[in-house]
């Protein structure tokens, strides 16, 4: 197989054949990645991955779309693996059929003829052979592991986003843009905090809107199959109008309502001795964040028909294909392979929305449609409604400096919900229409996957060389409104509670909160972040400066990216923050476009999160637009760089997330630092600052 550092990636041991990930498309080289394009650019990264191995150039590498038809099952695009995971597969893959071509070029030319391949081709003389030639069936039918290495790698070669283009020129691109012959149009009617039981149907209005194909209603579930959009979106309002839901649950009004509900605590993780009380002085702080929503900027679509085969075809831009069409299988009661789900690209989300929902919303209105492809566009109120938030979560923290200012002891109490309910998981419900149509009264609840990357675990053992370490889980069932995975999952609010106490630390021991991480941290690589971030800023000289600047760290997952983050305030700035500086140590990297891309989204859409988000539960209820849930503005968006640290020798890991959590720790530090105050409730705002500044 492939050398390629790091173990073989499951999905690779799963579908071992080289045709699995390879194909030859029109005489070019096509790759068959099980992942997902979300966005983040992962097609282009997977080209430049591909090019590297091949010989080629990337610009004639093919990227196909997941689909269940064509490519192998990697389960979900998540927890920023489409690179440690799909890339290593796809490298080594393309290595394999780099060596396929070495082999046929031996066999057509004989041994020692010198030749090396060129742009896809070898020639000697005259002659030439391509993996046209040389991916012949038999030779796709082989096992990757099975096929020796022949040759090196070649250089990395940056590529343009193959994604951008039609982007940028308007042209169709996404999934809100697929024309099918004899397309209708469908819409959902159902309420916000649904399911909810249907008490008074009535679609008499509705019904006579013009151009209505059918009414459709399956128990609870109810919606409108039009032949034009316009027309569904009429009597789905006038359907909604005359139809009374029972109503919402009563959200808690309680702040530490978490607290109050947990079933029990359970032991996450400890090491040393039981951290009991001691004589040495204990710090403890509460830090909160709030329900927070994923807030795509297009809300979510889904295509679906039935062909000529009776085999069931699924356009969904959702984060995992086959564990939709597993889903899909369940609550229609009918065999996987009748059913084929492709993805399209829709909005980015980077965790569980809507896209499933309206999946299946497609799916139960094409079937009362006699096969007529439906298109389901779900509305901003529906999103906002209904889509699944990412979990609130209160961290409880607790630490003892020893005589020498060290921690001798740490203790990391975590109340959440679940971090999980994605389709194709588990058994249950876990897609809004399955509940309509099968009259139960709610959703099962969410799981949370356990450490080593945890749900409301994720990054709660502090990277930190602490000698006594304790961490509980306080799991809460009750959950007020629905809630499933969002990008970095609890990893977010540990990061930004571990880092806002550290900085709490280090002011008790009379220390830098530099200084006082370093003195924490034996991982060489960890260090090597902190000082590429800090020296770059000027950290040492800040106070010569006048400049409030905050620093966070973490590790992802304590097994991933390293990022060290510097958040710099100005009182000039709309939202307070000026500048975030971020170091990343992401082993060996791919694309440095493409990671910084993600690097300096992560930390914007942190910093929106940490300045601004929150999921009301009180007052007005669910958000239903953009003025109910604003995000951070284009004016409004502090400058971002990224500073990347190529490691070529190591595993490439993921960039997608790691920016959350030391971003809103820096962010929260710079306001202690600037204001000398402690915010420890997210979001971040000013009414916060200056209500602690006034008390």
């Amino acid at each position: 197989m492939a050398e390629i550092p790091g173990p073989p990636p499951a999905h690779l041991t799963r579908h071992p054949r080289l045709g699995e990930w390879i194909e030859l498309s029109q005489g070019s080289v096509a790759i068959k990645p099980g992942k997902v394009e979300l966005g983040q650019g992962i097609g282009s990264a997977f080209a430049i991955i591909a090019a590297q191995e091949l010989w080629m150039a990337p610009e004639r590498i093919k990227v196909l779309a997941a689909g269940t038809d064509r490519s192998p099952n990697e389960d979900y695009t998540s927890g920023s693996f489409s690179i440690s995971q799909g890339g290593q597969s796809i490298r080594a893959a393309a290595a394999a059929a780099r060596s396929v071509l070495l082999e046929a070029a031996e066999a057509r030319f004989g041994p020692g003829h010198g030749a090396a391949i060129v742009d896809g081709r070898v020639r000697v003389g005259g002659e030439e052979i391509s993996y046209a030639d040389a991916l012949s069936p038999e030779a796709l039918a082989r096992t990757i592991a099975e096929i020796p290495v022949r040759g090196a790698a070649a250089p990395a070669t940056e590529l343009a986003r193959i994604d951008m283009p039609a982007k940028l020129a308007g042209a169709p691109a996404f999934l809100q843009d697929i024309e099918l012959p004899g397309m209708l149009h469908g819409r959902p009617v159902r309420p916000p905090g649904a399911p909810r039981r249907l008490l008074r149907f009535d679609d008499a209005r509705a019904a006579q809107t013009l151009h209505l194909v059918k009414i459709v209603r399956e128990g609870d579930f109810i919606g409108v199959v039009a032949s034009r959009e316009e027309a569904a979106v009429r009597a789905a309002e006038l359907l909604g109008a005359d139809c009374v839901w029972d109503p919402p649950r009563t959200p808690p009004q309680d702040p530490d309502w978490l607290e109050h509900r947990a079933r029990g605590a359970a032991l996450a993780f400890e090491r040393g001795s039981s951290p009991s009380p001691n004589t040495r002085p204990t710090l403890r702080a509460v830090y909160r964040k709030p329900y927070l929503a994923h807030a795509s900027i297009g809300p979510s679509c889904a295509v679906a028909r039935t062909d000529e085969q009776g085999r069931l075809e699924v356009w969904s831009h959702t984060q995992g294909v086959f564990p939709l069409r597993r889903e899909l299988a369940a609550i229609l009661d009918r065999p996987e392979d009748t059913i084929i789900v492709r993805h399209a690209e829709g909005a980015g989300c980077y965790g569980h929305n809507g896209a499933e929902d309206a999946a299946l919303d497609a799916v139960l209105l094409s079937a009362h449609v006699e096969g007529r492809p439906v298109r389901v566009q779900w509305s901003r109120a529906d999103e906002f409604g209904n889509e699944p938030y990412g979990p609130a979560m209160q961290v409880r923290l607790e630490a003892s400096l020893d005589g020498t200012g060290r921690v001798e002891r740490w203790r990391h109490d975590v109340w959440s919900n679940g971090h999980t309910s994605r389709p194709g998981r588990g058994s249950g419900l876990s897609l809004i229409a399955a509940a309509e149509r099968s009259g139960v009264d709610a959703l099962t609840g969410p799981m949370d996957p356990p450490l080593p990357y945890g749900g409301s675990l994720r990054n709660a053992v502090p990277l930190y060389a602490f000698p006594n370490v304790q961490v509980m889980q306080h799991l809460v069932e009750e959950t007020p409104v629905r809630v499933s995975a969002l990008r970095s999952l609890g990893a977010f609010a540990n990061v930004f509670a571990i880092e806002s106490f550290i900085d709490e630390l280090a002011a008790a021991a009379g220390e830098d909160p530099l200084d006082f991480r370093l003195k924490h941290l034996d991982d060489p690589r960890a260090q090597v972040v902190l000082a590429a971030v800090t020296d770059h800023v000027g950290w040492r000289t800040r106070a010569a400066d006048g400049r409030a600047l905050g620093l966070g760290f973490a590790r992802y997952k304590n097994s991933g990216a390293y990022c060290a983050a510097v958040a710099e305030l100005d009182a000039g700035a709309p939202l307070g923050v000026a500048r975030l500086t971020l170091a990343v140590d992401a082993g060996r990297l791919v694309s440095r476009d493409g990671a910084a891309n993600q690097i300096e989204g992560g930390a914007i859409q942190s910093a929106s999160w940490t300045l601004k988000e929150a999921v009301p539960l009180t007052g007005a209820g669910r958000p239903r637009s953009w003025s109910d849930y604003p995000v951070i503005r284009f004016s409004e968006v502090p400058k971002v760089e990224a500073i990347l640290i190529d490691r070529p020798d190591l595993p490439s890991a993921g960039v997608g997330e790691c920016a959350q959590g030391p971003v809103a720790a820096a962010i929260a530090n710079a306001f202690s630092a600037g204001f000398e105050v402690r915010i420890r409730d997210l979001p971040i705002t000013r009414e916060r600052v200056l209500g602690d500044l006034t008390a």
